[in-house]
């Protein structure tokens, strides 16, 4: 089955790729693995702000983690021309701007994980870091770059 035929199943419209927002590209590609930037969480055209365990209640965290990694495909599609040249996601890296208290980076971070395997199957299981941190670029809640293995 096709990615796209799989985002089909899923119900998954992909967003358009965002612009940069600074002095970087999207996405990087070396031999066969594709560097994709940090991608923000855009729900309904509105960029996801604050902080967990403050303002950003658990399952709006899962849900802007979540729109990171739709971003993170968007910009695959853009930069591969089909989504069907993915190998391998190797590694996300989520970001999660939260309070000294909030434990639940992973928790949040899974909003990208699980998409990323319900997209892919076994292609889509990763390795990851779960971070929190004070804030994020734009006052963002979630932030989540990839590593993917890409066929010619």
């Amino acid at each position: 089955m096709s990615i796209v035929d799989r985002l089909a199943e899923l119900k998954i419209t992909l967003p358009q790729a965002a612009a940069p927002v600074a002095a970087y590209v999207p996405v990087v590609i070396s031999g066969n693995v594709a560097y994709v930037s940090g991608q923000l969480p855009f729900v309904n055209g509105e960029l996801v702000k604050g902080r967990l365990g403050e303002s950003v209640p658990l399952d709006d965290g899962v849900a802007a983690a979540r729109a990171c990694g739709l971003m993170i495909l968007a910009q695959l599609k853009a930069a591969l021309g089909s989504l069907d040249r993915v190998e391998q996601v190797i590694k996300l890296g989520a970001f999660i701007s939260s309070t000294a208290d909030f434990q639940d980076q992973p928790r949040i971070a899974n909003g990208a994980s699980e998409l990323m395997a319900d997209v892919f199957g076994d292609a889509g299981k990763h390795a990851r870091s779960a971070v929190g941190v004070p804030v994020l670029p734009l006052g963002a809640a979630v932030e989540v770059d990839a590593i993917v293995a890409i066929r010619d």
